[in-house]
This record gives C-alpha cells, sequence and structure tokens, in this order.
C-alpha cells in the first residue's frame, strides 16, 4: 500500500451546488481529524465504513465552511485504502481552500488519475476496466457510455481472459507433455491444437472488428461536407449543428476557408467541417479555400458530398465524384423539395451511398444518420458487448493474433512442439498486456496520464 496520503478536488471545478475533495491513502482518516470537527464530537478514526458525519471545516483555527464527511475503510473503498470525501459548498474558491487546509494537514496533491491507478495497483480493478471509468467521463452519447460501462463491468477483460485461459491450458499441456515424457501425459494433438488456436485467432478477430466502430462512438469520426458553391452545404451544417454555424446566402463562393464543429448525428460524433464550394475560380482566396477543401476530402473518415437535385450535373459536380470514390462517402441530394433534375443514375452508378434530404427543412435527416451509422459499422455494434476501446488494446490483442498465426504456420512446417509452445506463451504475454497483468510501469504511466485530477 501507498505510504503518500493524497488529495484532489473531484468535482467539476466551477460554480456549483458541492464541491467534494477526496483523500485517499493510510493517513485519509487522521488528517480528515485535523481539518473537520462533527458537530457531535465524532472522531473521524472510529468512523465505520460507508458512514458520515456533518461538521465544520477549518484551516488550522480558521473556519472555512460547513459540510459533510463520507468514510471509506480500506479494502472497501474504490482506490482499496482508506479514503474520505469531504462535501462543502461548491465554488472555485471554497472548493480550493478545503483543498488547501488538507495539503497543509498534510496530504500531498494527486496526479492526474492517481486515485485510479491506486485501484489498479491495489487489485480492485483491471487496466481495461481503468480506461472504461476514463471513457464514461468523456461520453459524448449513449452508445458510447454503454460501451464504458461494459468496459468497467469487466467486458473485455472477460473476453480476453476465456482467450488466455484456452490458450495457458494448451501451453501447459504441451510443457508437461515435453518435460515428462515418463509420466502417462497424453501425447499433443496437432489437429486439436490447430483447432485450438484457431477458436482463440476467432475470438480476437471479432474482438478487433469492433476497434473502428468503438473508435467513433468514442471520439468521433473526421467528417467533411463538400460540394460546388450554393448546394446547401452550409445550410446541412446549420442543420446538423442545431444552429446557424456556417453563413448562408445565395452568392457563390461565401464559404472561403473550413468551418469546424463536432456535432452529434444521432448517437455518433462527428467532427464536422464545412470546406469551400469545390468548383474552378480565378478568385485567389477562393482557389485557397477550394484546395484546402481538396485536401480534407482526400483525408476525411467521412464525407458528405452534397449535390443540389434541383441542377443538372456539372464539372465540377464530376470533379467531387471522382474525388470520393475511394472515400467513406454518402451522396447528400439536397433540396429534394424541389423538382429533379440531376442524373440519379450517374450519381447511383459511382457512389454507393445516397440520401435525399431538405437541409433547409430538414427531412431526410434520420435517413442520413442511418447510412452513416452503417458506413461506420456503430448499427451492428453491440455497445455493452467487449470492445476493444484504444490503440493500446488494439495493438496487444493484434500481436497476441499474430503469434497465434505464427503458431499455427510452425506447427503447419513440422517445428518442434517445444518451439510452438514458445510463441503461445507470446501470444499469452500480449493478453496479459493487455489486461494489465503484466503491463510495464511505462504503459501503466501512459494509461493514467489521460486522466484528470481527482479522479
Amino acid at each position: 500500500m501507498n505510504e503518500k496520503t493524497i488529495a484532489a478536488i473531484a468535482t467539476a471545478q466551477g460554480a456549483g451546488g458541492i464541491g467534494i475533495i477526496r483523500i485517499s491513502g493510510c493517513d485519509a482518516l487522521e488528517i480528515s481529524q485535523k481539518v473537520f470537527k462533527s458537530i457531535t464530537g465524532r472522531n473521524i478514526s472510529e468512523m465505520k465504513g460507508y458512514t458520515a458525519a456533518y461538521g465544520h471545516i477549518y484551516d488550522g483555527d480558521e473556519l472555512i465552511d460547513s459540510g459533510v464527511l463520507l468514510v471509506y475503510i480500506a479494502q472497501h473503498s474504490y482506490t482499496g485504502e482508506n479514503v474520505a470525501e469531504i462535501s462543502c459548498h461548491g465554488g472555485l474558491y471554497v472548493t480550493k481552500r478545503v483543498l488547501r487546509a488538507v495539503l497543509n494537514a498534510g496530504a500531498s496533491m494527486a496526479e492526474a488519475g492517481e486515485f485510479t491507478k491506486r485501484a489498479f495497483l491495489n487489485g480492485k480493478i483491471g487496466l481495461t476496466e481503468a480506461e472504461g471509468v476514463m471513457d464514461i467521463i468523456s461520453a459524448r452519447g449513449e452508445q458510447s457510455s454503454r460501451a464504458a460501462l461494459g468496459a468497467m463491468d469487466g467486458a473485455l477483460r472477460k473476453k480476453i481472459d476465456s482467450v488466455k485461459e484456452s490458450l495457458i491450458t494448451s501451453a501447459a499441456h504441451l510443457s508437461a507433455w515435453a518435460d515428462y515424457p515418463e509420466d502417462d501425459i497424453p501425447a499433443v494433438s496437432t489437429e486439436n491444437l490447430t483447432g485450438e488456436l484457431k477458436s482463440s485467432i476467432g475470438i480476437l478477430d471479432k474482438l478487433l472488428a469492433t476497434y473502428d466502430a468503438g473508435k467513433a462512438i468514442r471520439e468521433g469520426i473526421d467528417t467533411v461536407i463538400a460540394g460546388k458553391p450554393n448546394v446547401g452545404k452550409s445550410t446541412l451544417m446549420n442543420l446538423l449543428s442545431g444552429y446557424e454555424r456556417s453563413i448562408v446566402t445565395d452568392i457563390p463562393g461565401t464559404t472561403r476557408d473550413v468551418i469546424e464543429d463536432t456535432v452529434m448525428l444521432g448517437d455518433i460524433p462527428l467532427c464536422l467541417s464545412d470546406t469551400a464550394g469545390i468548383r474552378a475560380t480565378d478568385d485567389p482566396v477562393e482557389s485557397i479555400g477550394v484546395e484546402k477543401a481538396r485536401k480534407r476530402v482526400k483525408s476525411a473518415g467521412l464525407v458528405l458530398a452534397v449535390f443540389d437535385s434541383s441542377k443538372e450535373l456539372c464539372d465540377d459536380d464530376r470533379e467531387l465524384i471522382e474525388l470520393i470514390k475511394d472515400c467513406p462517402s454518402v451522396a447528400v441530394i439536397n433540396k429534394s423539395d424541389l423538382e429533379t433534375a440531376i442524373d440519379m443514375d450517374y450519381i447511383k452508378k459511382n457512389v454507393r451511398n445516397v440520401v435525399f434530404i431538405s437541409a433547409k427543412s430538414g427531412s431526410g435527416a434520420s435517413e442520413l444518420e442511418k447510412v452513416v451509422s452503417d458506413i461506420i459499422g456503430t448499427s451492428q455494434l453491440d455497445p455493452s458487448a467487449a470492445i476493444i476501446a484504444n490503440e493500446r488494446q488494439r495493438d496487444c490483442a493484434k500481436r497476441a493474433r499474430d503469434f497465434l498465426n505464427e503458431a499455427i504456420n510452425a506447427l503447419e512446417m513440422g517445428i518442434t512442439l517445444d518451439a510452438v509452445t514458445v510463441i503461445i506463451e507470446d501470444a499469452i504475454s500480449a493478453l496479459l498486456e493487455l489486461t494489465g497483468e503484466r503491463a510495464s510501469e511505462a504503459v501503466v504511466d501512459s494509461v493514467f496520464s489521460h486522466f484528470c485530477v481527482g479522479k
């Protein structure tokens, strides 16, 4: 257990009803006793876990505030240590003043993520559950929240554990058979071993397939609105943003730079960019915006290519269709409330996903949401199931899968079983790193460095 007792403000720093200062460590109750005086004279060190007391908060002899103290006893707290939480009146000054009193009484300032890191180091949670804690704090919608809750409940760890235990059993059988030939240990069946390894690979492949969709609901997807001038790009931007984010006029070329916003399309966060109209122009300022638009289209995770249904296709439209051929994209046929003049056969022949909308009235927005969900894979994603949530987890799972494929190739080539055992053990090590059971200090520090102070 850590000797240093840490403290930090655990609530958002700003005006609010209450502010909470969290204290964790072997001296948490003694430090609390120095700053918190119960109105009944209750001794904090003698309080049972999960009990509270009302009283006054002091810095030395100076009265700061009144509030409530909650006590959690070691092994039955979030961190696994003695924990005290002082709830005072909210506000920047008061909460910081109470924190200063706690630090003056002997606590040390907590580092980013140090409370959750202690929970991990004390065996209260695994590394994937800890990452789920961070994800739920930053969740932007229902799907990302459910995915984070699944991670906190151990959905990914349980799936990884099932693969790991199967591989450990296989490796143990191989080692025992090789090391104790005189004992009556059943011979290893290459066919059965290959089947078991392929089964593990199948589970890892399914997990790895969740990465892109999981990343999209957690972080959002880089989305570009593109099209020639006056097709309704800015109107679409404003529709998705829910307010007038882009200037809308009848004058072509109004948008000359990239206008950005993060919006929710249903439960999908879109990191949205409204770009200059793509067209041939002699205007040097507009041409810079057009070139920026072309570059954004090529690098985007998703392109909403907007076309005017009431106008025939022109060379600028055809250029855009060529640009998006190799990109995840949707042809958004705007002004669907007007008479159709656009060549739909040409668009459908060249663009896989097509949606009709009226950005002005909002009709068709739900169809756009469904198509985008299908493209990025969130429509088939069960956020409460096991999901690969970040690049660290993906790398560990991929290395484990690659080692297992290597083991199968070794078996097929007739390489000795002791060499195959070493490869399987490498796969197990990668999975142990994923769950945090054998993660290096640098990996652990990297995970918790992304947390906020106080969590």
